[in-house]
């Protein structure tokens, strides 16, 4: 019999982006199960109006209940920004976002200096970050962009070159201008393009500046909530990790690889790998997403630790 902390960790977003997160979480706590759920058929929600969001959010975290995971990290600061809230009073289950762990990383790195977010127009119009922002600092100023050709250069591979890197030039020079002296990566698409936005954001403040990603501070406050609840698994071997979406595009496969940073197989039925390797300069052993597979894996690992993987369980589910 599974025990609670036992149970898999729920994650979902919009659409793949949140891989990102999956990402994050597997190397952070290697020994959880993840189900996780992107929303293929119904992205971007960052467009939504703020009901619509929370009604598909609801929606999204309802199957991950129903596949019986013990706590959900929202892996998209859209529904983090407008729908965190209304989901903790909903559903009777811890929910985590990923608004405060990137405000708190920036904090800590900001030092008091003004804190610059890049994100989707939902999430800059919510004004969710200088709420997170003003809970922990009173006196940090945050100043906000609205990104969206970010998303889309991630979502097309576009993460190299001159393209991306004026691409961000445009969106950094307001927040550089506003004094700012980090940038919170507030998108999930957005650790794909880092390279590129550290470049630009060296170039125009005259020198490198704190990047702080949102994936990463999720995973080490979720790794810190789930020990502090005693919610943390009791299993040594590496976690599982089984892929819902609404939709299973053809360019599934490609772009899922290019967010998780792991190989995949899907939609059409190929397999693709990552357009870049961790951050660390480590490949990571391969992950199979098999068409019609039925059971989750439960990769092995290598010598240096790592998770490799034979087969993940991909499901087209309808909301």
């Amino acid at each position: 019999m599974t025990s609670h902390g036992d149970a898999p960790l729920g994650v979902f977003d919009s659409g793949l982006g949140g891989l990102t997160v999956v990402r994050a979480l597997r190397r952070r706590c290697p020994a959880e199960d993840i189900v996780y759920l992107g929303d293929t058929a119904r992205v971007p929600y960052g467009t939504r109006s703020p009901e619509t969001v929370v009604r598909y959010a609801l929606g999204c975290a309802r199957v991950l209940i129903e596949r019986g995971v013990k706590a959900i990290v929202v892996a998209c600061n859209t529904v983090s920004a407008v729908a965190l809230d209304m989901l903790r009073v909903e559903l009777d289950l811890p929910v985590l976002g990923v608004i405060l762990p990137g405000a708190r990383a920036a904090v800590a790195a900001s030092r008091g200096a003004t804190i610059g977010v890049l994100g989707t127009a939902g999430t800059i119009a919510s004004g969710a970050y200088p709420r997170a922002v003003a809970s922990l600092s009173t006196r940090t100023e945050v100043a906000g962009q609205a990104a969206p050709l970010l998303v889309s250069l991630a979502e097309e591979g576009w993460v190299e070159g001159e393209v991306p890197r004026l691409v961000a030039r445009r969106y950094l020079e307001p927040l550089i201008g506003a004094g700012a002296r980090s940038i919170v990566l507030g998108c999930t698409h957005f650790p794909l393009l880092r390279a590129a936005i550290e470049a630009e954001t060296a170039a125009l403040a005259g020198g490198p500046l704190p990047i702080v990603d949102s994936a990463s501070a999720t995973a080490e406050e979720v790794a810190s909530f789930l020990a502090e609840r005693g919610l943390a698994t009791s299993r040594s071997a590496p976690g599982s990790l089984a892929l819902l979406v609404t939709d299973l595009p053809k360019s599934f496969a490609s772009v899922a690889a290019r967010f998780l940073g792991e190989p995949v197989v899907g939609g059409d039925g190929a397999s693709r790998s990552p357009t870049h390797v961790d951050a660390d300069g480590a490949s990571r052993s391969p992950t199979h997403v098999a068409d019609g597979g039925r059971s989750p894996i439960r990769p092995e690992t290598d010598g240096a630790g790592r998770s490799g993987a034979q087969g993940v369980d991909v499901e087209q589910i309808d909301l």
